[in-house]
This record gives C-alpha cells, structure tokens and sequence, in this order.
C-alpha cells in the first residue's frame, strides 16, 4: 500500500499543464499569466503631480521663509487630463490638480494647503525642492521593462496593472474541464425520490464545488448504478473533459466495478490504495493524457481525498506552481486520537491561543459526517496508533483562511 507521498508522486509526475488561451481582461482573474507582460510606454508616461497645488520653478523658491515668503504669479491652471499651453517662465506658477502632467519649465509642486492666494498671486512660505510632489516619467515602469511574468498568479493587482498598460486582454493557462460520476444503486440524484435505502447524492455537488475552488470547471454527467456497461457509459459522456473524476465503486466488495470499468475503455491504472484514513480505497489512472481518479463513496473520503490527491493535480494542470494547501503546526487543545494502522487525516477547528494556533477535533470523524467537515478548518496530519497528547504539537492542513 502506497503512502500519501508515493501516491501524490506517481499523480503529479502524470499531469502536465493544459493549453493556454487568450480571455477578456476580468476573466483573467484567479489565472495563470502564459505570456510574459512588458510596458509598451511609460508609467507614467509623463511627470505629473502627485497632488492638487501648484506647479513651479524650485529655484524661485530658494529665499523663502515663513517671515519672508516669496511672491509668485498664477498664469493659468491645468486641470488633470489637460496640458499646459505654454511653458512657465521664472517667477510663474500654474494652478495644478493631481495626476495632471508638470509643464515645460516647472520642476516641483506646491500643495494647495501651504500657500496664501491673493489677487492672482501666492505666498511661498518655505523654499520647495526639485521635484518635491511629482512623480517622476516611467516611476512605476519604463518603456520595454517586464511587468509580468509567466506564471504570476492574477489577482486583482494584476488586474489593475494589465489595464494600465492598455491590455484588454491577457493570455492565461486554462483551467481544466473536470467531469464529474457519481455511482451507486443506492444513489439518487437531485430532485429524484429519496425512499428506504436510497440517499441523495451530495458527493457530485461537494466535488463539484471542490473544482471551482481549485480553479476547474465541472461537468457533471450524473448518477450510474452499480452496473460496468452504465459506468463506462457515463464515464464516455465525459470523455470531452480534462479529467475524469468518479466517487464509490472502487473497494473490493461485490459491486466495486468502477475500475473494470476504466479498463474497458482502455485505461492505464497507476494506484490503487494509500495508507491513510479516511480514504484508503483510490484509483489514480490515464486514458491517454487524460488523468483519472477513482474515489472513495464515502463523503468524507471522497472530499478529503480530492483535497490530497485531485487539488493539486488540477493546480498544476492551470499553470500554478503553488500547488499545496498551507500547513502550521498547531497545539493539540484535547487528545487527537488515531486508532489504527493508517496516517489519519483529522478534521479539526482551528483557533488562535496565545500567540500561536490550537487545534481541536470537530467530533465524529466516521467518513460519513459531513457535518464534521463543515465544521473543519483543516486536517490533522496523525501517525498510526498514535494519539496527540493535549498540550502536544500537531501538524494541520489548512482548508480555510487563518483565524485571527
């Protein structure tokens, strides 16, 4: 039986990142940039002030004081978006307002709430430095330098960024097409009839939503019974997707067909099992370049495991290159028990004690309770046979952000 590790080895080292392809600006958020970003012009494209005042010579300043000010004309203003018609001479000032650009002749700016105005002149009180309150041409980038660079994760920055170079547009990885089975005669899909012995099926929508978080689209192609030939035609619907994800029927009891199944359609089966709790029956195989996860019925497995295995996978698939969850290393706030022959992967909350984090079982861990998964900020990483004295130290995968 294969570790976590070995497992996630075998799954990465079989997953390449997808194609890449040109989206509108917005869409690019949450992507990875496939394309390095250089400025085609200045930024700013010109000096210009960082503040409303105005717009003078720092050498005619040179005298002032409070006792003594130094005079000088307002000949027109300059209001942002607008340029200077013509350019200061010594002893002028233009009236200018933020991000408009500096005139021919003027070096600094004055801010408005330092000078008295009087009859179209003012009052200087101090001397003003060169290029005191303006920002200088190319500040923030020049001409040909690299913005962006292949790889960068889009964030709203980024955003922001792109747009002030001009882009409307960005070239971006993309992000895997994930379809999604769920099988079982017991299974009963949304808005069927639940009667005795049969259950709704959550495991397609909780996974689902795992891949939007992870930055795949879903494709759900529905519930199959226990039977081959319904599996592997459901598993044919999805045969247009990057990966192919299925849930239950991949154990070794009567009706555990799914990986009969994914042979039949000509699939390569990697793995089968890893030592760890919940979770232990995964299939992880190819059909062609088209990755495929078997994964536990229970829900609990089958969430944990696509947190372990199936996330980062898709992650690298996208373009990023941070492809795991964010660990720290938490005090236990009561025993972590786990019982058994298998690492176990706990769900705990999370809370912030003295400085650092603590850590805290949600409850039932039976693979089941999704309640307990709800409740879960992360997943207690523990030994075999080994149980997390309270006061003890426990490491923790993060499924949600940090308490404060």
């Amino acid at each position: 039986m294969l570790s976590v590790e070995e497992a996630l080895e075998q799954i990465l080292s079989r997953v390449d990142r997808l194609g890449s392809e040109r989206v509108e600006l917005l869409a690019c958020l949450g992507r990875v940039l496939a394309e390095p970003i250089s400025a085609r012009f200045n930024i700013p494209p010109w000096p210009n002030s960082s503040m409303d005042g105005y717009a003078l010579r720092a050498h005619d300043t040179r005298e002032a004081s409070p006792g003594n000010p130094v005079e000088l004309q307002v000949v027109g203003t300059i209001p942002a978006g607008s340029v200077a018609g013509h350019s200061l001479q010594a002893g002028q000032v233009l009236r200018i307002f933020t991000g408009a650009p500096l005139p021919n002749g003027a070096d600094s700016v004055i801010p408005q709430e330092e000078v008295q105005v009087q009859d179209g002149r003012i009052r200087v009180p101090r001397p003003v430095a060169e290029g005191e309150f303006v920002r200088p041409r190319g500040e923030d980038l020049r001409a040909g330098e690299t913005a962006l660079e292949v790889g960068r994760l889009i964030g709203p920055a980024q955003i922001g960024l792109l747009a002030a170079l001009g882009r409307s547009r960005a070239l971006v990885f993309r992000r895997p097409r994930v379809a999604i089975l769920s099988t079982g005669d017991e299974v009963v899909d949304l808005g069927g009839e639940v009667t005795e012995g049969k259950i709704p099926n959550s495991n397609s929508y909780a996974l689902m939503a795992q891949v939007v978080e992870a930055g795949g689209e879903p494709l759900n192609v529905g519930v199959a019974p226990d039977r081959g030939e319904a599996i592997e035609e459901r598993l044919r619907w999805g045969l247009s997707a990057d990966v192919l994800i299925s849930s239950a029927g991949v154990s070794v009891g009567d009706y555990d067909v799914v990986r009969d199944a994914l042979r039949r359609l000509g699939a390569e089966l990697h793995l089968w099992q890893v030592a760890m709790r919940p979770g232990k029956p995964i299939t992880f195989g190819s059909l062609g370049e088209r990755p495929i996860f078997g994964l536990p019925g229970n829900p609990v497995s089958a969430m944990v495991t696509f947190e372990l295995f199936v996330r980062p996978a898709l992650r690298k698939m996208a373009g990023h290159t941070a492809l795991h969850r964010p660990r720290i290393h938490a005090r236990a706030l009561s025993p972590i028990p786990n019982p058994g022959h298998r690492r176990g992967y706990l769900r705990v909350t999370v809370s912030a004690e003295g400085g650092g984090y603590g850590a805290r079982l949600t409850g039932n861990q039976g693979s089941a309770v999704l309640t307990s998964m709800v409740s879960a900020d992360g997943l207690a990483i523990v030994p075999p046979d080994t149980t997390i004295p309270a006061g003890g130290t426990v490491p923790v995968i993060l499924l949600k952000p940090l308490p404060s």
